[in-house]
């Protein structure tokens, strides 16, 4: 079932190109709510084991895939807001045929990354995800979307190139048989070539975290995207650097991962409150949401980076469901495009004419700014009371987070929503049809998890103890 989870939106994305213009909308939800329910049956039936067959024997290659607690979560999070893209697309972007290929294209590099259990496999994935990515903003992009191309196609080889590099160097000092991820932890690299390997592979995983200062594409990128929100959606998943140094960071590198802790611990916690105080002085909303999706980051990484358990449990949780509340958020600001041709934040007045689409935009900031009962709190919460224990004043100083974003995003909400209506300004029409699931089904998860956080726990928690028990092993 693993399989199938992993590669049909693959086969949905190339059947698309010969559905009639018709059909495909129909087609493209399709694949995407079987890919959701074949997550949720790998869910009921405990997770995926391991499988592993050899790929390429000569060189060591194996097709090695598994879904466990945290990597689960993470796929499951990614079927249903790919669904949630696929809805919205179908009905926003005029002949969304290329789009919604591009989207369950997507779907399937982030789900590999999820899955693999192979370092060769993760970064074939990892640049399976980036293409679409590229090509949707190529596509879809604005008028200068050139410039951002290049420089996230440029931040992100450079740091793939990097990690090509750590891998090859992990099997090859390390003396495994294989990449496989079973036969380089029972054959880790030692001394300084293990911290080095480690700078290496974080240098990719802290751009698709990401982490100061590597995160200089993610304003332009998410302002030159389509106006709808969804390429913006699919790049909020994308953010998986803090799962790759989760699942092959820890286990790895379990020396320099302990060496290094204060110092990525303190860049953690600089990247964010600076992306904090910087989404503060945003009068873009594409802007302000990459901002506030990079401060999020900076807590999932300190949680990681900290190696204690409750901080680690914490930032995959922040890490799953930040994408739902942050992914909604854009297609929010999309909806809010489409209607008064802006993204500026000083429009004003919006709630009086659209009074559903600003009361669940305002539901969805509540969620990102962590308020209690929503799940950001929990990941929040759990990522300062166990970081704390580690690196007390670089948790105090991340803490200080919290504060700055109920600043920056209420802010910006009153002059969206609340301030006087311009004389002249067009009449905004409020939410109908599919915008109501599109927003609302987000909500209801962040709210859901928030209040009733025990069945994602439940699959995280044993995943992260394993993970965290082989750091103690070595």
């Amino acid at each position: 079932m693993i399989h199938f989870m992993i590669f049909l939106p693959l086969l949905g994305s190339l059947l698309l190109l010969i559905t009639p213009v018709r059909w495909r909308e129909e087609v493209a939800g399709f694949f995407a709510a079987a890919t959701l329910g074949l997550g949720i049956g790998i869910w009921r039936a405990g997770g995926a084991d391991l499988f592993s067959i050899n790929w390429v024997p000569s060189l060591g290659i194996t097709y090695s895939v598994a879904l466990d607690g945290v990597s689960l979560t993470l796929a499951l999070v990614t079927a249903f807001m790919t669904l949630i893209a696929i809805l919205y697309a179908s009905r926003r972007v005029a002949n969304p045929g290329t789009m919604l290929a591009l989207i369950l294209a997507m779907e399937t590099g982030l789900i590999g990354i999820f899955a693999a259990r192979d370092l060769i496999l993760f970064y074939v994935f990892f640049e399976d995800a980036l293409l679409p990515a590229l090509l949707m903003l190529a596509i879809y992009g604005k008028s200068h979307r050139m410039r951002a191309l290049v420089k996230f196609g440029a931040y992100t080889l450079f740091g793939s190139l990097l990690m090509l590099v750590s891998i090859i160097g992990i099997k090859s000092l390390g003396g495994s048989p294989t990449f496989a991820l079973v036969d380089l932890a029972a054959n880790t690299v030692t001394g300084p070539a293990q911290t080095w390997l480690y700078l290496g592979f974080l240098a990719a995983m802290a751009v698709k975290l990401p982490l100061w200062p590597l995160h200089a594409w993610l304003p332009d990128f998410h302002e030159q995207n389509h106006d709808s929100g969804i390429p913006d959606l699919m790049g909020t998943l994308y953010k998986v650097g803090g799962y790759g140094i989760f699942r092959f960071g820890i286990e790895l590198f379990p020396d320099a991962s302990e060496q290094l802790r204060p110092i990525l611990m303190g860049l953690a916690a600089f990247t964010a409150l600076y992306a904090a105080w910087i989404a503060f002085r945003q009068t873009n909303w594409k802007r302000l949401l990459a901002y506030a999706g990079l401060s999020h980051m900076g807590f999932v990484a300190l949680g990681v980076f900290s190696l204690n358990e409750t901080a680690v449990i914490g930032a995959m949780y922040l890490l799953a469901f930040q994408n739902v509340y942050t992914g909604a958020l854009f297609l929010a600001v999309g909806m809010l495009q489409e209607r008064i041709g802006s993204l500026d934040t000083r429009v004003g007045g919006v709630m009086n004419q659209a009074g559903a689409l600003g009361g669940l935009t305002m539901a969805l900031w509540f969620a990102s700014i962590a308020v209690p009962g929503f799940a950001g709190f929990v990941g929040e919460f759990s990522i300062l009371l166990g970081a704390y224990q580690v690196q007390p004043w670089i948790t105090f100083v991340a803490g200080l987070t919290t504060i700055a974003a109920a600043v920056y995003a209420l802010s910006a909400f009153q002059t969206t929503f609340w301030q006087g209506r311009p004389l002249g300004g067009i009449k905004v029409a409020d939410l109908h049809g599919t915008e109501w699931l599109v927003l609302g089904l987000p909500l209801a998860v962040a709210l859901f998890f928030g209040v009733y956080s025990a069945p994602a726990i439940n699959l995280i928690q044993p995943a992260v103890k394993t993970v965290l028990a082989a750091l103690g092993a070595n």
